[in-house]
């Protein structure tokens, strides 16, 4: 037999097996094609067979033939569908991704596009220039911000900006649509008073909501009118994104007729897929390739109801245009018979689908979605989909263990079982659980290389390196930290030492740093017998880290990346690591990257570089590295919007509350568009957008579904079921079971929730070292704070004192801090206030004497920004201020219930003997607000500046030398709030509080004198407990409930 006719005797026996339904939209060769097919219906077997019909019944050669498909995944797909009917000529068919045809149109036509010098655009870059361009707002630009993330509408302008290329919208539509929206407000329903009220009558307007409605849209407008500029701008840079590459085919494709009309004689059937997905520019794209024909060769194939990845708000435009658009020839076929699961699944998830609005099913007539399944090998299995409700989160873990474990010893395959959930970091909780059962897992996850333990050790040494090349001894702060790596092996009481011996020479002649004293002690000789060597670990670290930074200013950046990784030991340690081929793939993407960075700017430099990174960690920009865990042969753990397109015999989606679901708390920011930019504007678009995912994943299950919850968070905080569950029970009745999870099995896996929370405890100091500190040691309220916070945060700021950087929000608090104390200082000289302009001259000298803090942009914006508030601050009080002052006053020598207490105040008002202490914040207030609060149950020790507050009257009281009262503390934010108003917050304190905090010094003291400052507090977000485990520093790790009972 001839292979070709191996091939058509396999097409005929795939023919063969399509149902009614897919026969005729395989067989409908000619005009206009739209598919609308629903989950497990055959989607990926009619493009192909349609294919293979098309060649079959025509005399077009494979070439002719176009593919356009959504994702990479999707082309892959496809031609390994092809090749089993087709063999070699199925690589002769033209499927691409839409950026991948359009980059071949581009490839192809060269000089006509002129595009030979333009590099795409890194996420990196375009942060940047989103920054340059909002640094150059005018200064009453509505987009401007001078406080607080400054640059926060970089992200919304970058998600605004790709928006309007895939949407083909220019700024001109936009504006005008704007304005046709605000017109036509005042005749809308939920615009308009419906009944009588106090201050207004029944057919009133709303004019508030009107006014906050046009505030939202002139503020769209402002950063729409922005989007000429930044092309401008990335142009001048030799720069374009993905999304423009779709408009530069297009325009070309307008413009010069002649290369339309050959890709249109090539491509006689055009083939789309995922259709419901597609973007505005991507249905033009379309268009325009068919538009030579009245009834165009065109079969598009897709599903509404699992349009996940749309942006919201368009969800069934496409499909609604091109149904309206071909309607006169248009053919359109629904398959309904559904191969993938049973029917009480299929019933359930119609249920909950049939809810939203925006379907195609309501918007062209005659249009049916019921779903009928069609698997001979299971439609006999009539069980229904089981819904299962725990007490805890945690209990519902043990038990999805249980019975995936339950499942396996079945005779169940690992690959046939797929748990889904919302959020990854269920997923990551989950694998923990299963690993500890030996279960076979395996899941695909998109980690930040940048947020790694590894990477981020060696990112904080090319920090340090730049530092000390920039501002000798300017990384003291980093050194600390370096030196714990664990490729040094240096014993950390060693690296204590340091730190203690630098802070108590920092007043006096002999001031010094980590690496100067280090320095030092490696190159001098020993002054007699009995003095001791600098351990050898120490000696080969400091020798080493002074090789680095003599190489930054005499190699490359690569071959200083190199060094780092030879020279510090890196690459040996790593070898010697169980899991060192994953170390060695994080290893090698951090290169990667800096060899990238370098290609595309060759004299890019050390500083640069690490400021780059800063900046890509604090926009959330990753560094992706793909980790897959498992075998493909282990249990699928995935997210319901990493499910699309898969099946398992048995799916168990878990996690289904409120919380997860609709309740979720979104992001902030965004531009809101109006609804006249859309066909179609449902009401409640971000609950269709997850009732649409939530169904996705409901048909991922052949057979058995589970869906399941949690009554209660593991703190005991009550949870609730998505509404989704309540919608598909409204309906469809689904059996539910509460699950309780026995004592004894919660104690089986107990083991793994300590070790997920633990406080870590590191090395005890030598007794002597110890009691040298403590003797000296005198109570302030930061040591406090510290202490009660977290121990280890005490042990590391105030006893070992690590050297602290500066940072452009501290040195800003300090030049305001320092003008204020000049202020008040001169106002005691002559009893009046030196006038405005002398107050703003002080902040700006401070400003200038500490630019290093600084970056060029951080000193403009934050001195202009300072020049605003103070000038404003000034005219605010300046009238009312008391000139009965002490300002900066420095209290030592007092002492209450046996501890001695120290403080520094920004200044003491006083009314007789009556005394305000006040302290200056800067900063939002809205930040604040937990630290002024009192103790109670949610933190039982009182806020920070709460405590503060007491903490100073208790301090003032006590001093012996004087005879004042503290009658209230008084915290000045010198930055107003976001309705531009200047807010003190006056804290009167109660003799109550003076016994708590008295209670709380009194405590505190003999937990530090009893030595408990080596365990941490062990929560997640402690920098210091992070620090300890990050750098395997713990001897020891302590249940936290134990800990807590202890105090």
């Amino acid at each position: 037999m001839s292979a070709h006719q191996h091939f058509t005797n396999l097409f005929t026996d795939i023919y063969g097996s399509l149902n009614e339904q897919q026969k005729k939209a395989v067989d409908t060769i000619e005009g206009p094609v739209m598919v609308i097919a629903g989950p497990g219906t055959g989607k990926t077997q009619i493009l192909a067979a349609r294919i293979g019909k098309i060649l079959m019944d025509t005399d077009v050669l494979p070439e002719n033939i176009l593919c356009l498909t959504y994702t990479d995944a999707g082309v892959v797909a496809m031609r390994k569908r092809l090749v089993g009917f087709m063999g070699p000529d199925a690589y002769k068919v033209n499927i691409y991704t839409f950026h991948a045809f359009c980059n071949d149109i581009i490839q192809e036509n060269l000089s006509l596009f002129e595009k030979t010098a333009l590099d795409p655009i890194s996420a990196l870059e375009s942060i940047e220039l989103f920054k340059t361009l909002i640094d150059n707002f005018p200064k009453n630009h509505p987009l401007k911000r001078y406080r607080g993330d400054v640059y926060f509408e970089v992200r919304n302008l970058q998600s605004l900006f790709s928006t309007m290329k895939r949407e083909g919208w220019t700024p001109g539509y936009i504006s005008s649509q704007i304005d046709a929206y605000l017109k036509d407000l005042p005749n809308r329903q939920d615009y308009i008073y419906q009944r009588n009220g106090k201050n207004y009558k029944a057919g009133d307007l709303k004019t508030a909501r009107i006014e906050e409605e046009t505030e939202k849209m002139e503020k769209l407008r402002a950063a729409v009118n922005e989007f000429n500029r930044f092309q401008e701008m990335m142009l001048r840079k030799n720069r374009y994104d993905f999304d423009d590459m779709i408009n530069w085919v297009i325009r070309a494709f307008n413009e010069e007729k002649h290369l339309l009309a050959r890709y249109q004689e090539q491509y006689q059937y055009i083939l789309v897929d995922e259709y419901q997905d597609t973007s505005g520019t991507q249905n033009r794209l379309v268009e325009l390739l068919i538009s030579y024909w009245d009834k165009p060769n065109v079969f598009v194939v897709g599903d509404d109801d699992q349009s996940i990845y749309r942006f919201q708000g368009a969800n069934v435009e496409n499909m609604l245009h091109f149904a309206n658009q071909y309607r006169e020839h248009l053919r359109t076929v629904v398959l309904t018979n559904n191969y993938r699961s049973t029917q009480p699944i299929l019933d359930a998830s119609k249920t909950l689908i049939d809810r939203n609005s925006e379907r195609l099913v309501n918007k062209i007539e005659g249009l049916s979605k019921t779903l009928l399944a069609s698997n001979a090998a299971i439609a006999q299995l009539d069980h229904q989909p089981e819904l299962r409700v725990y007490e805890t989160q945690q209990d519902e873990m043990i038990d999805i263990t249980m019975h995936v474990s339950h499942l396996l010893e079945q005779g169940i395959q690992p690959g046939a079982i797929g748990i889904i959930y919302k959020e990854n970091k269920y997923g990551e909780e989950l694998t923990q659980y299963f690993r500890q059962q030996n279960i076979p897992v395996y899941s695909k996850r998109r980690l930040n290389i940048l947020e790694l333990p590894l990477a981020r050790k060696i990112i904080l040494l090319l920090k340090y390196l730049a530092a000390e090349h920039d501002i000798p001894y300017g990384g003291d702060e980093m050194l600390f930290e370096i030196l714990h790596f664990d490729w040094f092996g240096i014993a950390p009481l060693d690296i204590a030492r340091l730190s203690i011996e630098v802070a108590e020479r920092k007043f006096g002649k002999d001031k010094t740093s980590i690496r100067q004293l280090l320095h030092d002690k490696i190159n001098q000789p020993p002054q007699d017998l009995f003095s001791q060597p600098v351990p050898a670990a120490l000696k080969n670290a400091g020798l080493m880290l002074e090789s680095l930074i003599a190489d930054v200013p005499n190699v490359t950046l690569q071959n200083l990346f190199e060094n780092c990784i030879r020279k510090a030991g890196v690459l040996n340690f790593i070898m010697q690591q169980p899991d060192k081929h994953w170390h060695l793939q994080v290893l090698t993407g951090l290169f990667n990257f800096i060899k990238e960075e370098t290609r595309r700017n060759p004299l890019l430099s050390l500083e640069t570089l690490v400021n780059n990174i800063a900046l890509m960690e604090k926009e959330a920009i990753s560094l992706p590295l793909v980790q897959v865990s498992g075998t493909d042969k282990g249990v699928n753990l995935m997210t319901a919007h990493g499910s699309k397109g898969l099946e398992f015999e048995h799916v168990f989606f878990a996690g289904c509350n409120a919380s997860n679901w609709e309740k979720k708390r979104k992001p902030g920011g965004g531009y809101s568009f109006p609804d006249t930019l859309f066909i179609s504007q449902p009401a409640h678009k971000e609950e269709e957008e997850l009732r649409r995912l939530f169904y996705v994943a409901l048909t991922r299950a052949e057979e058995h579904l589970v869906i399941s919850y949690a009554r209660f968070k593991d703190d005991g905080k009550e949870l609730e079921p998505s509404m989704f569950i309540a919608e598909i029970q409204e309906k469809h009745t689904l059996p539910a079971m509460t699950v309780l999870v026995d004592e004894e099995t919660r104690s089986r896996f107990a083991a793994l929730t300590f070790q997920a929370a633990s406080a870590p405890e590191i090395d005890p100091m030598e007794a002597d070292v110890v009691t040298h500190l403590l003797d000296r040691f005198v109570m302030n309220v930061t040591a406090l704070n510290n202490y009660l916070k977290c121990p280890l945060q005490f042990y590391f700021n105030n006893l070992v004192r690590v050297p602290s950087g500066k940072s452009e929000a501290t040195e800003f608090g300090s030049a305001v801090h320092d003008a204020l104390h000049k202020l008040f200082s001169k106002m005691k000289d002559t009893n009046a206030f030196p006038p405005k302009s002398t107050f703003i001259e002080d902040f700006e000298k401070y400003m200038h004497r500490h630019r290093e803090s600084f970056t060029k942009e951080q000193f403009a914006r934050r001195k202009e920004y300072g020049q605003e508030v103070l000038s404003n601050y000034y005219d605010q009080y300046v009238d009312t201020w008391n000139k009965i002052v002490v300002v900066e006053t420095s209290i030592r020598n007092v002492v209450v219930k046996n501890v001695p207490l120290k403080g520094k105040i920004d200044k003491l008002e006083f009314d007789g003997k009556n005394v305000n202490v006040v302290d200056y914040k800067t900063g939002d207030i809205e930040n604040a607000r937990d630290k002024l609060k009192p103790p109670h149950d949610k933190n039982p020790n009182g806020g920070d500046y709460w405590r503060q507050a007491v903490f100073y009257k208790i301090l003032i009281d006590n001093m012996e030398q004087k005879n004042w009262n503290v009658v209230s503390a008084e915290f000045d934010f010198v930055e107003p709030d976001k309705k531009k108003q200047y807010r003190k917050e006056k804290i009167v304190i109660k003799p109550e509080d003076i016994t708590t905090v008295t209670q709380q010094i009194s405590s505190v003291w003999q937990k530090i004198q009893d030595r408990e400052f080596y365990t941490g507090c062990g929560k997640a977000d402690c920098h210091w407990c992070n620090f300890v485990k990050t750098n395997n520093l713990a001897v020891s790790l302590h249940n936290l409930n134990e800990e807590e009972d202890n105090d």
